[in-house]
Parts: structure tokens; sequence; C-alpha cells
């Protein structure tokens, strides 16, 4: 993975890390799946009338935003919603990460290298540190549990993503926006009932929901778009099991921006679990370069072996 993808992996890990901040500001006035809802309903509108459809197959488009779209923020936003803080949600939800490589094996044939393996091991080691010191004082079982499903809807957007191999990824991610709003307005309408939703959206015209607009705005433009465009590019050039790990940097941002926010002070433990996430990504990517051979160099030009043998092979959708 060339480092210029690293440092894009890093860019979107930052913007969803702070997402988890407008996500909470977002529901102080929105229930969670009228929430959910209304950040691809104001992406879906003006990407059917703009944007063309992305040349992949339907059932790919579908799942991708069936994974990414419905289940990871229906569970995600409830989770919040019912105690859940936002820089444990921002942890938690990188169980992806681990679900992704899993089921990429599984369902894909992928492989990993003993060191990315490792690497995702240690990345897991921290997050299951931060969220043992966390998750009795401040979450009960509830909300870790629906945090952790949203953590397996996103991966299995990931794999659905990558199986579309979007000749314009960022088509296909604008295009998955089409997918959620309806499903997740009817969820809203059955779970969260007319009155409740009335009243959200009567309340949300006063002064005091500047705060929640704006973080659906971030959360549409800047997380969506942006973060998830840059994404799938990476997922539609990549194994899943390489880009996936990247995600685990979403809760450094998201702890450290839920400390100086919202209050949430992290404790030494979390700290320590953050340092391992950290390390355990940057080893699960590390590069290794071959010694100076004639084999190996031309000048001053020096070849790259990466140790993940299969990281720049294409997988065949399934039929």
């Amino acid at each position: 993975m060339p480092i210029r993808h690293r440092l894009l992996a890093v860019v979107v890990a930052v913007l969803w890390g702070a997402n988890f901040i407008a996500i909470h500001a977002s529901l102080e006035v929105f229930p969670p799946f009228l929430c959910a809802a209304l950040r691809f309903l104001l992406l879906a509108v003006p990407t059917v009338l703009l944007v063309p459809r992305p040349q992949v197959p339907t059932r790919w488009l579908v799942g991708y935003g069936i994974g990414f779209g419905i289940l990871q923020f229906a569970f995600l936003y409830l989770a919040m919603d019912v105690g859940m803080p936002a820089g444990l949600a921002s942890l938690v939800l990188q169980s992806s990460a681990p679900f992704t490589v899993v089921l990429g094996a599984v369902l894909l044939g992928e492989r990993l290298s003993p060191r990315a393996a490792a690497g995702v091991g240690v990345a897991a080691l921290g997050m299951a540190v931060v969220g043992s010191e966390r998750l009795d004082a401040q979450a009960g079982l509830l909300p870790f549990v629906l945090t952790l499903l949203a953590g397996l809807g996103w991966a299995f957007g990931n794999l659905a993503s990558r199986l579309a191999a979007a000749p314009r990824p960022l088509h296909l991610t604008m295009w998955m926006t089409v997918i959620p709003p309806l499903p997740l307005l009817l969820l809203s309408l059955l779970v969260e009932g007319p009155e409740q939703i009335t009243a959200a959206l009567a309340d949300s015209w006063s002064v005091a929901a500047i705060p929640a607009w704006l973080g659906l705005a971030y959360t549409t433009l800047l997380a969506t778009v942006l973060g998830s465009g840059i994404w799938t590019w990476l997922m539609a050039r990549h194994p899943s099991g390489t880009v996936a790990p990247f995600s685990m940097l979403v809760p450094v941002t998201g702890l450290a921006l839920a400390w100086l926010v919202l209050g949430e002070t992290p404790a030494p433990l979390e700290l320590l679990g953050g340092v391992l996430v950290v390390g355990g990504v940057l080893w699960a990517s590390r590069t290794v370069r071959t010694k100076g051979t004639p084999a190996a160099r031309h000048g001053d030009i020096r070849l790259e072996v990466h140790e993940e043998s299969l990281e720049h092979t294409q997988v065949s959708p399934a039929r």
C-alpha cells in the first residue's frame, strides 16, 4: 500500500473520529432512526438528480447501502441514544476491522501475512483494553452490543464496496445513500412513532437546534461524501484486510475530541490502549524493503516488497 494511500486512510480516520461528536450533537434534537434517515436523505435527493449511477452490479450497490448505511448507523445511533458515550462508541465501532478481516478470509478467500495478522491482533487488544476500562463505568451491556452490531454491519459494507470495484468510487458512495432513507424512515415511524418525529422536527427550527443541524451537515458532507468516498476508493484498490485496520485509528481521534469537547476524560489504561491501536495499525501496514542488490535496485530506485502477497490482486465478484 503506497504511502500516499496510507495518508489518505489516516485522513479518513480523523474525519470519522470527529464524526462521533457531530452525531452526539444531532441526537440532542433528533431521535436515532430519524436522525440516521435525515443523514442519508439530505444526500440521496441530489444524488439521484445529479450523479450518474455507478457502473457496478446492483447487488453490491444494495449490499453496500444495507451494510454500511442501514445496519451500521441504525445500530450506532441507537447505541449512542441509549447511553454509549461518543468516545467509547468511536472505539467499539472499530470492531469492523477484525470483522472485515474474518469475513474477507471466510467469504472472499483473502489471506493475511503473519505481520498483518499480528498487527490486527495488537490493535484489537488495544481496543479491548480501552473498552474494558470504560464499559463498566459509562455504558451497559446493551449499548456495547448494539455498537458491535454496527461494526459488523460496517464490515459487510466494506466487502460489498470492494466487490463492487467501482471505476468511480465517489459515485458508488453517493448512490449508496439512496438505499438507507426509506427503510430508516419506516423504522423511525414504527419504533419512534409520529408524535416523537413531529415534535423533533418542530424543535429543530429553534436556535438551540443549530448544533444538531451542523452535526448533520458534518456527517453528510465530510464524513459521508469525503470520508466514505476516499475509503471506498481505497477498498477498491487494496484487499479488505489491508485497508480495514486503518479504521482502528478512528478511536484515537474520537477519544481525544470527546475529552476536549464533551469532558470524557480518558484514563491511563485508555491511553495505553490507544497506543496499542496505533502501533498495531502501523505494524499491520508496514512495508518491508529489500536490501540493495543488483536484482532489487536500478540506479537510485529501490523496489518495495509487501509481505501481503495478495495486496494488489483483484477479487472477482461472486456470481
